[in-house]
Parts: structure tokens; C-alpha cells; sequence
């Protein structure tokens, strides 16, 4: 009886393997991140493109902060990596709502974790909030710092400050972080995450694993701002989009789909990283999902907007979309019910 239930239980983890394989395949082949030679690559020293999307912000759409959300997003929509919003000084923001924040932090990062995709965990500002991010990030870095999936990116989109500004202020969350970790960190650059080509020709020095945040609206910035990207990649700036989208920089219009090829061509091109905005149901053109559709639902074509519909293709099909998933556990349910049944009938 003992050997036919081993024999049974290895049997049955077999026939149910891949349903947690979409949950592994990504971390199991990439495994640790680090910048070289100006490109973020994987643990085999080659060039791994992050792509996915962003929650919204957390203190505004808490609801999508669920681990539902976070397993679709990695097993139906394919994304090799999601970003935390953390909104900061706003309304039930960290600075507000510490403890709260956190919590729900943690809940995504976990659910990134046990899915097996990457997740940053964004410090949402406009403005320098120093003590408050040195506080913020001594605790998820404690927590997360030796998780590979986990990257860390401590300042949105700084929009008035200088980028002597923005190095001063970010040598001391970096020292912060390092005391903990030596994952990726992404800082952000001036104009809204725009000017990549300040950065670029006065970067951050001292520090391994360090890239910039590029962010663009394809139906508000074009050429001119793809021109400063040019400069930046040309003087060795490891670049990540973390914010991008169709959509104007305001968060609605038409979607300008046609410029977004022009992006998608050059960060192609030059091997960048990107992540879209947003999953939250604002009625605006970012918003991916329709608004009033429950966050914790498998999500059909008619609950995502036209912005979710495209971010969904355009990230990537997954290993092993959720209607396959599906037929191995029915399939997998059959066989276990009737190899039970057989063991019992032959006692």
C-alpha cells in the first residue's frame, strides 16, 4: 500500500506540473538581474528585456492590489514583470497610511514572488520626501533584498527638481537599499523621468546595478524626446521604461498607436525594458480596466478598456495561457479520480 501511494503521489505531481511551470520558467531561466556594458541582463549575462505593466496607485486603487490580480497579469497576460505604485504624499499615501501601505506592498511582492515574474516596488512622487523614502525602503528592502524578483525604483517622476537635486537625494536611498541589497535600483530622472540625457552626462558613480527611468505618452511625446533617449543610450546610460503608454501624457485622448510602434521599434532596438500604464479603471485612456469591473475576476476582452486590450497583446503570450492551464487540471482531476479509485478497488 505504502509504494502505491508514493507511486500514486509522484504520478500525480507529473500530471499537475504545469500548472505551476508558467509560475517558474521565467525566474528559473533568468534568475538574478544586473547592469553591464549599459544593459540590464540576466544571471547568464545576457540581455533580458523586462516587460509588463504597472498597477495604479495604490492609494487610490487598492483593490487591484490582490494576489488575483497579480496571477493573471503573469499567468493569462505573460508579463515577466509588474510594478507596485506607491503613492506617497498623497491622500491614504505612505507618508498617511503607513502600515496599510505596506501591507498592501507586501501582498503584491509575495504574489509576484510565488508566481515567478519580477516586481518593482516604485516610490510614486513628484517631489523629494527623503526621511519618509529612507524609511520606506530600509523596510522593503529588510524584507525583499535578497529576493532576485525584486527591483527597486526610488523616485517616479521628479518634475521640478534639478538632477543635482535628484543624485543627492538618490546616494542616500541607494546607501539605504545596499545596506540590504544589491538588486537593481532605478532612479528616477528629471522632467517627469524625460531628461535621460542630464543624467547621462553626469550619472550616479560608485555603484553597481543602477539603471534610469525613462517614461513616455506615445500621443504626447515623439521624436524629440525618443532624441534625448538616443544620446543617453549613445553615452552608455542603462535605460528602463518604467511608465509608458498610447495614450497623452494626461492620462487621456485617443491612443497613438502609431507613434507607440516608433517607441517599440527603438527600445527594440536598443534593448530596453517597459512597463505600461495602468491596471486600475479610471474612465481615461491609461486605465486598462473598465470602470466598476471587479478587480479580483478572471478578466474577459469586454472588462478590459482599449488600453488593457492592447497592453495585454502587447506583452506577451504566456508559456501556458489560462485556458490550457485549465484543461490539464481537468484533465489531471479525471486521472486522479480514477487511480484513486483504482488503488481503493484493489485493497
Amino acid at each position: 500500500m505504502l509504494i502505491d501511494m508514493k507511486r500514486f503521489i509522484f504520478f500525480i505531481c507529473i500530471i499537475m506540473s504545469p500548472l505551476w511551470l508558467n509560475a517558474q520558467i521565467i525566474m528559473e531561466r533568468h534568475g538574478n538581474l544586473h547592469v553591464d556594458g549599459g544593459k540590464i541582463k540576466n544571471e547568464h549575462n545576457k540581455v533580458f528585456i523586462l516587460r509588463g505593466v504597472s498597477l495604479g496607485w495604490h492609494s487610490w486603487w487598492p483593490d487591484f492590489y490582490n494576489k488575483s490580480v497579480v496571477s493573471q497579469l503573469a499567468s493569462d497576460w505573460g508579463c515577466n514583470v509588474i510594478r507596485v505604485a506607491v503613492g506617497v504624499d498623497v491622500e491614504n499615501g505612505y507618508i498617511d497610511n503607513p502600515e496599510w501601505t505596506l501591507e498592501l506592498v507586501e501582498t503584491v511582492v509575495d504574489a509576484a514572488i510565488d508566481n515567478g515574474i519580477y516586481v518593482i516596488i516604485d516610490w510614486h512622487c513628484h517631489d523629494i520626501q527623503l526621511e519618509s523614502a529612507i524609511d520606506f525602503f530600509s523596510s522593503v528592502a529588510k524584507k525583499y533584498g535578497d529576493k532576485p524578483n525584486v527591483l527597486f525604483e526610488i523616485f517616479n517622476e521628479p518634475d521640478k527638481e534639478s538632477w543635482n537635486d535628484i543624485k543627492r537625494y538618490a546616494v542616500e536611498v541607494i546607501d539605504t537599499i545596499r545596506l540590504y541589497s544589491p538588486n537593481i535600483i532605478i532612479v528616477g530622472t528629471p522632467s517627469w523621468s524625460q531628461d535621460v540625457d542630464m543624467a547621462a552626462s553626469d550619472p550616479i558613480s560608485g555603484y553597481d546595478n543602477i539603471v534610469y527611468s525613462l517614461h513616455f505618452y506615445a500621443a504626447s511625446h515623439g521624436e524629440n524626446l525618443r532624441y534625448k533617449a538616443s544620446l543617453a543610450v549613445e553615452k552608455g546610460l542603462p535605460l528602463l521604461v518604467t511608465e509608458c503608454s498610447p495614450a497623452r501624457s494626461d492620462g487621456d485622448g485617443n491612443l497613438g498607436k502609431k507613434e507607440f510602434r516608433k517607441w517599440d521599434t527603438f527600445m527594440d532596438k536598443n534593448r530596453i525594458g517597459r512597463v505600461l500604464w495602468g491596471i486600475y479603471d479610471k474612465p481615461e485612456a491609461t486605465a486598462m480596466v473598465v470602470n466598476g469591473v471587479n478587480p479580483s475576476k478572471t478578466w474577459q476582452e469586454n472588462d478590459l478598456s482599449e488600453m488593457g486590450q492592447f497592453a495585454k497583446k502587447y506583452v506577451g503570450s504566456p508559456l501556458f495561457p489560462v485556458w490550457l492551464v485549465s484543461l490539464f487540471a481537468v484533465i489531471a482531476l479525471a486521472i486522479f479520480s480514477f487511480v484513486f479509485l483504482k488503488i481503493v478497488n484493489r485493497r
